[in-house]
């Protein structure tokens, strides 16, 4: 295992780009509409930003992104394998480089790298109206003030600031899964995956088209809930979850049909194991991270051009077949999509007197799009034990970029995780613009009367 001693070097060669000089007036001139660095890189490696349609028409929701995008025909440049890997290491990150080296005819393919990330107008304004004026709480993790939807922080000064501008890039009210397969792949020796079907909804309460104090709305990131179906051990089970901005935690209530009862979860957050998860899958690793901050010291080291899954619409696929993107290693080569892109590395301490059983994680996030892309976890002996990628896709509902599907591998035991995906689902996921959309776009459906009701029909 890498140590992380290793890595600490890193920051001597980071780019510079903190954002320290940018002002309001860089918004869409040198900089992105959303803060990101409009040039490009010395190389030309790493294109200028441009405001790019890159959806071709005849797009609805149920027909294949991929095949609506404006780079659909791309070839790769080149692919990076265990022979070659050690040539391409300045570009990856120390659990990228761990995946060539224990997983068997591992490979990326790396395609010329497109910048189009961006914003509905109203996300822009609201992003422009938060410089100088977004905050954080006066205990130094919560999200005090903004104006949504936009990014709080487009000259992020901070770890905290910058993790915040992922949390709160726009996605709509919300994202409805009709399907989706959380999977855990075999232990080694055996040939048995986790495969746990379920219907999902999350609910961003701050998403509605138009500008809103945060202040003035509940202090809530999103509202989830999910019901199993699938397999029959966690068949029934559902649950509600309220992720915080401005309060530690989050609020769980679990509906249990055995019991025919719902139970509230107080300690079912941070790195709780997920229930049914064989201990691979915690609370805070959706979405390369989810829940709060206030377990960790975060600290913005600067950017790094990286190779970062981009475009990656294979693992949104939900007319393929799940055996033939998710292999027994690693999600399939053709499922996976890389270019190289400047992101912002975000390094994360736990704090003094708290625990957590992955105590420092390094995030690195988009600077176009504020998602977060790849995290590398290391365990409380300073080796490298995890690995994450999200997969991002621009979202044509949205007109933004978003990243869902993700996969994390357990370096420690050979095992890995796929979820928040359409693959294999037939139906596909729908990123929702409408908070009229329906019932389930109401803080109120989150409650324990409400998922008992719901679960005992």
């Amino acid at each position: 295992m890498l140590k992380r001693a290793n890595w600490a070097g890193v920051a001597c060669a980071m780019l510079a780009g903190t954002a320290s000089a940018a002002s309001v007036q860089d918004l869409g001139t040198t900089l992105t509409p959303l803060g990101g660095e409009k040039a490009g890189n010395a190389p030309k490696t790493i294109p200028a930003w441009s405001a790019d349609t890159v959806q071709t028409p005849g797009w609805s929701n149920g027909k294949y992104r991929k095949d609506y995008f404006k780079y659909k025909d791309d070839k790769p440049l080149e692919v990076i394998d265990a022979a070659n890997v050690d040539k391409h290491a300045e570009h990856l990150t120390p659990g990228q480089v761990a995946l060539f080296k224990q997983i068997k005819g591992y490979k990326m393919e790396v395609y010329a790298s497109h910048r189009y990330c961006s914003a509905p107008d109203f996300v822009v304004d609201n992003t422009k109206k938060n410089a100088g004026f977004a905050k954080l709480g006066a205990d130094g993790w919560s999200l005090g003030e903004a104006n949504v939807p936009g990014v709080p922080f487009p000259f992020p000064q901070t770890g905290t600031e910058a993790m915040y501008n992922a949390k709160m890039r726009y996605r709509g009210v919300g994202i409805e899964y009709k399907q989706v397969t959380t999977a855990v792949s075999p232990r080694k020796g055996s040939t048995e995956w986790i495969r746990a079907g379920s219907e999902q909804t999350m609910f961003f309460p701050w998403g509605a088209k138009g500008s809103n104090k945060l202040s003035a709305l509940p202090g809530v990131e999103y509202y989830t809930y999910f019901a199993y179906s699938t397999p029959a051990a966690l068949a029934g089970q559902a649950l509600a979850v309220t992720f915080f901005l401005n309060q530690p935690s989050s609020e769980t209530f679990y509906y249990f049909p055995g019991q025919r009862r719902v139970r509230r979860m107080p300690a079912y957050a941070y790195d709780a194991p997920q229930i049914g998860m064989e201990n691979q899958y915690t609370l805070d690793e959706p979405f390369v991270f989810n829940g709060t901050l206030d377990r960790f010291d975060w600290k913005l080291v600067g950017k790094k051009e990286i190779y970062v899954p981009y475009a990656s619409f294979g693992a949104y696929n939900a007319q393929a077949k799940f055996e033939d993107v998710a292999k027994d290693d690693s999600i399939a080569p053709g499922a996976r999509r890389y270019e190289l892109h400047r992101v912002w590395v975000v390094q994360a301490s736990v704090k003094a007197g708290t625990r957590h059983s992955a105590p420092q994680r390094t995030f690195y996030i988009d600077e176009d799009s504020w998602n977060l892309l790849l995290a590398d976890d290391y365990d409380a002996q300073g080796k490298l034990w995890k690995h994450r990628e999200g997969y991002l896709i621009p979202v044509y509902e949205t007109g933004t970029c978003d990243v869902s599907a993700f996969a994390q591998y357990n370096l420690a035991e050979g095992r890995y995780v796929f979820d928040l995906h359409a693959v294999g689902a037939g139906k596909d996921m729908t990123w929702v613009t409408d908070a009229k959309a329906g019932p389930r776009f109401k803080s109120s459906f989150y409650s324990a009367d409400s998922l008992r009701s719901i679960s005992e029909r």
